[in-house]
């Protein structure tokens, strides 16, 4: 029998899940939590076999809490189960340690297949994911940021104007514009909202 921990923050979606995998013979759900913490400590009393992990919840999101679970309860998977399909969530759930990402969307019959996968080890991707991490490998790295160039960025993303930036960092506001254009050009984007996506993409924020 597969254990299964359900970690999500709507009751309603849980219950849905619970119904859905209770009802296949080799299935048994035997957790649930509503947060990143509440799934740690689930994880830590059921040691469960295959965790169904929500991706932005509160009290701890599920990137923080599938490394903390990977790294405290031996032998447990990790099968990401969300709506959320970016570049950045899925890099970051696979780099913490997921065994799969899969999509709310998915039939239920691909569902309970996906947990019997994680249960043996193996690494289940929905398609659109799949699609998306060779991309990523296929996509060369961009250049890296100096430390002046991403610290100008992360006060970017923090809303701050030119000025405002070239006060916080004791530099003038032609230099702040002068940085802007190498990171513009470093990741090939011609406007701020861009550099700071594509910088978050590629964790360089």
């Amino acid at each position: 029998m597969i254990r299964i921990l359900l970690v999500d923050d709507h009751p309603v979606v849980r219950l849905g899940l619970r119904g859905m995998l209770d009802a296949e013979p080799d299935l048994t759900v035997v957790g649930e939590a509503s947060s990143g913490a509440t799934a740690l400590a689930a994880a830590l009393a059921e040691k469960p076999d295959v965790v169904l992990m929500d991706l932005r919840m509160p009290d701890g999101d599920g990137v923080w809490a599938t490394g903390q679970i990977l790294a405290r309860v031996p032998g447990t998977r990790v099968l990401v189960l969300t709506t959320y399909e970016s570049d950045r969530d899925i890099l970051r759930a696979i780099e913490a340690g997921a065994g799969g990402y899969l999509l709310k969307d998915a039939a239920p019959a691909d569902l309970a297949e996906a947990v019997r996968a994680a249960a043996r080890g193996e690494t289940v991707l929905a398609p659109s994911v799949a699609s998306t991490l060779v991309r990523q490998v296929r996509r060369p790295a961009p250049p890296a940021l100096s430390a002046r160039e991403a610290e100008v960025l992360r006060l970017v993303a923090r809303g701050r104007t030119n000025a405002e930036i070239g006060r916080a960092l004791f530099i003038s506001e032609a230099t702040v514009k002068t940085h802007l254009l190498r990171v513009f050009s470093k990741l090939d984007v011609t406007d701020r909202t861009a550099a700071v996506t594509t910088a978050m993409d590629h964790g360089l924020l």
